[in-house]
C-alpha cells in the first residue's frame, strides 16, 4: 500500500504541476489582459435608424415629353423597370394609342435619396440624381411629398442642394470625417431600387480614394444600389460622415465596394451652392502627373512625391509666377502634396484671388514662388493646339535618331513668337519619343534641366546623356510647356 500511495503521491503531484503549468499559461497576466483586443459582439443599429431615418428622403424626378414629338415607345413594363432600378429613362417615343398635339406630358426619369441639411427644407444629395430633370419630387418617411427647387448643382463634386417648403423638419447631424477609422462601422440608409428607407450596414474599407478629380473618396462595403445615390453614410454617433454617390460593378449592381463623398467637401460646395448657386473653384493653369520613382532618381527627389508639372499654360498664375514644365510641386500653401492629386483639391479649395506660396524643385533644388490663385470658369476646358509645321532650317540632327527623333533648328521668328531664348523643332518622332509623346510641330527647349540654344547644343547634350537612363525633356506644344520622359530602348 506505501508503495502504491508513492507512486499515486507522484502521480497527484505530476498531476498538480501540469494542471498548475496549464493554469499559467492560460491565464493571462494583468498587463497581458490591458493589451489584449476587447471582443465586442456586432453593432446595434436600431437606434441609429430611429434617429437619422426621419432625415432621409426619397427623390423622384421628372422630365416632360412631348407627344407631337413621339412615335411608338415603351409600354409601362419597361418604364416600370427604369423606376425600379433608378436608371434614368432615355428620350423614347410615346407607345401607340396616345395622341398628337396634346401638352407635354410628365414622365419618371430617376430614383435617388438625400437628407435634410436643415429644418427650413435645404436637402442635399447627387448632381447625377437631379442632373436634367424638368421636376424634382421630395418625399419625407412620414409620405409627406413635396415639389423642390434646384438651388445649384456641382458635376464636378457631384454635390446638389434642392429646396422644399417645409419648416421644423429633422435635419441631420454633420460628422468629423477626420475622426473616421477604416474598420469603423457605417450604416447607410437610401432608396435601392425605389425601396424607401432601406437600411445597410458595413464597415469602412480604405478612405482617402482616389477616383476624381477633387474628391478623396470613402470606400465602404455597405451595400449600395442604383437608387442610394445622394442618402448618407452614418457612423455609429448618429452622423452624416459621408454622401453615397458611386459603386464598382461588373452587373449594375453591389459587388461589395461602395464609394462616399466626404461629407466635409460636401459642405464646403454645398455652402456656396446655397450662397451663390455656383460653385467657385481656385486654378493655377499646369498639368501634372504622378512622380514615379524613375522621374525622383533622375531630378534628384529624395523620394517619390509631389506633383509633375507636365505643362504651363501661357499667361497662367502659374507661369507668371515661375513654374516651368519640368517642376515637381512639393508643398502648396505650407502643406506638403504627398501624391499629385491633392494639388487640384488643394488649388481647388482655394478662393480665387489668394495669393500663396507654392515650393517647387527645379533643377536640383528647392524655391518658393509667390502665386495669385485664378478660378475655374464653367466648363473650361484648357487644350493644347497641335503644330504640324516643319522648319525650313538646317540638316536634321542624327545624335537625335538614336532617341527616334528628327529635328530641325528653331527659326529665330518662331523663338521670339513662343517667347523662348532658343531651342529644338521637332520634325517627326517614333520609338521611344513617340511612346513619351513628342511629336512633329512641338519645339524642344531644354534637356536633362539644361537649356538649348541650337542643334549642337542640343547634340552635345545627347551625347552625354546617359544612354541607358530616361531622358528629362521640356517642350512647347502651342500655349503650353511641357515635360516628358524619353525613356531608352531595353
Amino acid at each position: 500500500m506505501k508503495a502504491k500511495d508513492g507512486v499515486l503521491s507522484v502521480a497527484l503531484a505530476g498531476a498538480l504541476a501540469l494542471a498548475a503549468a496549464a493554469a499559467t499559461v492560460l491565464v493571462p497576466t494583468q498587463a497581458q489582459a490591458q493589451s489584449a483586443p476587447v471582443v465586442r459582439g456586432l453593432p446595434d443599429f436600431t437606434e441609429l435608424v430611429d434617429l437619422v431615418g426621419p432625415s432621409v428622403v426619397n427623390i423622384r424626378t421628372l422630365e416632360k415629353v412631348d407627344p407631337d414629338n413621339a412615335a411608338d415607345g415603351p409600354d409601362e413594363d419597361m418604364l416600370e423597370f427604369f423606376r425600379r432600378f433608378g436608371i434614368p429613362v432615355p428620350n423614347m417615343p410615346r407607345r401607340r394609342g396616345q395622341r398628337p398635339g396634346g401638352s407635354p406630358q410628365e414622365q419618371p426619369r430617376g430614383v435617388g435619396s438625400g437628407f435634410i441639411l436643415t429644418a427650413d427644407g435645404y436637402v442635399m444629395t447627387n448632381a447625377h440624381v437631379v442632373d436634367g430633370a424638368d421636376e424634382v419630387m421630395v418625399t419625407l418617411t412620414d409620405k409627406r411629398e413635396f415639389k423642390a427647387k434646384i438651388i445649384g448643382a456641382d458635376k464636378r463634386s457631384d454635390i446638389a442642394v434642392v429646396k422644399i417648403d417645409a419648416t421644423g423638419l429633422p435635419a441631420v447631424k454633420i460628422g468629423d470625417v477626420s475622426r473616421l477609422k477604416v474598420g469603423e462601422w457605417v450604416m447607410a440608409i437610401g432608396s435601392p431600387f425605389g425601396l424607401d428607407n432601406t437600411v445597410t450596414a458595413g464597415i469602412v474599407s480604405a478612405k482617402q480614394r482616389d477616383t476624381g478629380d477633387y474628391l478623396p473618396f470613402i470606400q465602404t462595403d455597405v451595400a449600395i444600389n442604383p437608387g442610394n445615390s445622394g442618402g448618407p453614410l452614418i457612423n455609429m454617433r448618429g452622423e452624416v460622415v459621408g454622401i453615397n454617390s458611386q459603386i464598382y460593378s461588373r452587373s449594375g449592381g453591389f459587388m461589395g465596394i461602395s464609394f462616399a463623398i466626404p461629407v466635409d467637401e460636401a459642405m464646403r460646395v454645398s455652402d456656396q451652392l446655397r450662397t451663390s448657386g455656383r460653385v467657385s473653384r481656385g486654378r493655377i493653369g499646369v498639368q501634372i502627373e504622378p512622380v514615379t520613382k524613375d522621374i525622383a532618381d533622375s531630378m534628384g527627389l529624395a523620394k517619390p512625391q509631389g506633383a509633375l508639372v507636365r505643362g504651363v499654360e501661357v499667361g497662367s498664375p502659374a507661369q507668371k509666377a515661375g513654374i516651368e514644365a519640368g517642376d515637381v510641386i512639393t508643398q502648396y500653401d505650407g502643406k506638403a502634396v504627398e501624391k499629385f492629386s491633392d494639388l487640384p483639391r488643394m488649388v481647388g479649395n482655394t478662393k480665387p484671388g489668394t495669393k500663396t506660396t507654392v515650393t517647387v524643385w527645379h533643377r536640383g533644388s528647392s524655391r518658393d514662388l509667390s502665386i495669385t490663385i485664378a478660378e475655374v470658369q464653367p466648363n473650361e476646358k484648357v487644350a493644347a493646339k497641335d503644330d504640324d509645321s516643319q522648319s525650313h532650317a538646317d540638316k536634321p540632327s542624327k545624335m537625335a535618331q538614336r532617341w527616334g527623333l528628327v529635328v530641325h533648328a528653331l527659326p529665330a521668328d518662331e523663338a521670339k513668337e513662343l517667347r523662348i531664348k532658343g531651342g529644338v523643332k521637332v520634325v517627326s518622332s517614333d520609338g521611344p519619343a513617340a511612346r513619351a509623346g513628342l511629336k512633329a510641330g512641338d519645339v524642344i527647349f531644354a534637356l536633362s534641366n539644361t537649356d538649348i540654344g541650337s542643334v549642337s547644343e542640343f547634340e552635345g547634350l545627347l551625347a552625354k546623356a546617359d544612354g541607358k537612363k530616361p531622358l528629362s525633356v521640356m517642350f512647347r506644344r502651342g500655349d503650353w510647356a511641357q515635360y516628358t520622359l524619353i525613356r531608352p530602348e531595353r
